[in-house]
């Protein structure tokens, strides 16, 4: 599954563009690499975010094409 798509489906961002426009704004890495958009997530991955003053860090634990409002976090888990 695409990263923006993730991060939209988990809720972690409200938006598809807006998930997009974080990624190519380089604030968002994957597995410790810069990572754009398109990149293609797999259960297992770390994703972090640079959010204004915090960062949020978390683990894929689960790609459904779909997901309902009050399971979409359980896609993944917080890291400290």
């Amino acid at each position: 599954m695409r990263l923006d798509k993730f991060l939209k489906l988990s809720r972690v961002i409200k938006r598809r563009t807006v998930a997009n426009d974080v990624c190519q704004a380089g604030r968002v890495t994957v597995n410790g690499k810069p990572a754009k958009p398109s990149v293609k997530l797999k259960v297992g991955d770390i994703v972090c975010i640079l959010f204004g003053s915090g960062e949020v860090k978390f683990k894929v634990t689960a790609l459904p094409e779909t997901v309902r409002k009050d399971e979409a976090a359980s896609m993944y888990e917080l890291l400290e």
